[in-house]
């Protein structure tokens, strides 16, 4: 590891407060690792919990405990990183709103400065970055609900939770900053994620990392062997890429804008046929609010933030 970021700070001028994370699991964490991750420069971890319910981890097949987190979450604090930020997981199988809510005061205890709170979803299969040849796997939890055997909570249920998740922790003091991300005051929304909600350029670096740049993606090889092999004849790694068209980019400024808090700009809403009808049915609905030149869902419009923007479009 201390080889890779010397690598990464050759080539590379980063600014004296770049926000620097490292992505972990609870029995990742030790006192020497945490020693070693703040001295070459780490100032943020992202730290995958996802429950501190010993059934639950265990259907989710986590490797580590709820012991293994605590001891986790002590250790990171007595380290001295005051910028921790932690993944969870609702809508699982049989799980209860009390339950749920537990969980998220269990995670409260530890002062957080941001929580990434995620609805289970079932992906229907697991396949390569484009473009690929190889069919898709169905995953394991697709399996299992193929079978019967892996019934989520119904569409109400998870409005019920999602609603409930949103409230509870904006009552803590939490900014609502996206659909799954609440942070501990402005400070703490993850640079990381706003880059990619805002259309903001990023480099990604490594196998199967994307990148974007005035329009245009690419993404790396995900095979580490052709990874290697492209990289050992001199050429770029890079697999595909797409250019989107402008009225692809005012579509995606929709669905990703709706998101977030900031919403879209109404200039953006303006450019698609019909809006003021649409725009004035939803706020009618409850559902985006208009506030100074900006378009934002509500809560109840986060409910069905992938929807509205094919309001817009149809």
């Amino acid at each position: 590891m201390c080889a890779l970021v010397e690598s990464l700070r050759r080539p590379f001028d980063f600014a004296p407060d770049t926000e620097f994370t490292l992505e972990v699991n609870p029995d990742d964490v030790t006192p020497e690792k945490l020693r070693l991750w703040r001295d070459l420069g780490i100032n943020r971890l992202s730290l995958g919990v996802q429950s501190f319910d010993e059934p639950e981890l265990r259907f989710l097949k986590r490797r580590h405990t709820a012991r293994q987190t605590i001891r986790a979450l002590e250790q990171i604090r007595t380290a001295g990183f005051r910028n921790l930020g932690l993944d969870l997981m609702y809508g699982l199988p049989g799980q209860s709103l009390k339950r749920w809510t537990e969980t998220m005061k269990t995670a409260l205890s530890f002062a957080p400065e941001h929580l990434s709170c995620y609805q289970l979803t079932i992906a229907a299969g697991e396949t390569p970055a484009p473009p690929s040849e190889t069919p898709a796997l169905p995953t394991p939890f697709a399996r299992l609900a193929a079978r019967g055997e892996l019934t989520l909570p119904d569409d109400e249920a998870q409005r019920d939770f999602f609603l409930l998740t949103g409230q509870f922790l904006r009552d803590h003091g939490y900014v609502h900053y996206e659909v799954s991300n609440f942070a501990k005051g402005e400070r703490y929304c993850c640079r990381h994620n706003l880059k990619y909600w805002s259309h903001t350029p990023y480099l990604g670096l490594g196998p199967a990392a994307h990148s974007s740049m005035a329009g245009r993606r690419w993404w790396n090889h995900c095979s580490l062997q052709s990874y290697t092999a492209t990289l050992a004849k001199g050429e770029l790694p890079v697999a595909g890429s797409e250019t989107l068209t402008p009225e692809q980019l005012r579509l995606e400024a929709l669905c990703l804008g709706f998101r977030t808090r900031e919403g879209v700009a109404l200039e953006i809403i303006r450019q698609f046929p019909g809006w003021e009808a649409v725009l004035s049915e939803l706020q009618g609905s409850g559902l985006l609010q208009l506030t100074a030149g900006r378009v934002a869902a509500t809560p109840e419009g986060l409910v069905v933030a992938d929807r509205l923007p094919l309001l817009f479009v149809d």
